[in-house]
C-alpha cells in the first residue's frame, strides 16, 4: 500500500466512531414514536419550558400522558407549529 490508501489507526477509530453514531442514529420512524418532555419540545419549538408546561396546563396545545407525566409527540409539535400560522390577509403583488 502506498501513502494515499494506507488506513491509519486514527483514521480507523474515526471510522469506528462515526459507524457508531450512524447504527446509533434515529430514525423518522423513531422520532415519531417518541415522546418529548416539554423541555424537549421547547427547544425544538424554541419557546421556554415554561411556556410549553403552562400552554400543556392551559390545554392550549394537544399533548399526552406516560403515565403522570405530559409528553408530546412529533404530531403534536407539528400541530403546535402549523396552528402557529398566520397568513396574509390580502395578497398585495
Amino acid at each position: 500500500m502506498d501513502s494515499r490508501t494506507a488506513l491509519h489507526a486514527s483514521d480507523g477509530c474515526a471510522l469506528v466512531a462515526l459507524m457508531e453514531r450512524l447504527a446509533s442514529a434515529l430514525t423518522a420512524a423513531d422520532l415519531e414514536l417518541r415522546c418529548f418532555t416539554p423541555e424537549q419540545a421547547a427547544e425544538i419549538l424554541g419557546k421556554t419550558p415554561n411556556w410549553v408546561v403552562e400552554a400543556i396546563q392551559g390545554r392550549r396545545i394537544p399533548f399526552t400522558y406516560v403515565g403522570k407525566s405530559p409528553r408530546l409527540t412529533a404530531a403534536h409539535i407539528r400541530w403546535v407549529q402549523a396552528n402557529g400560522e398566520v397568513r396574509p390577509r390580502h395578497a398585495r403583488w
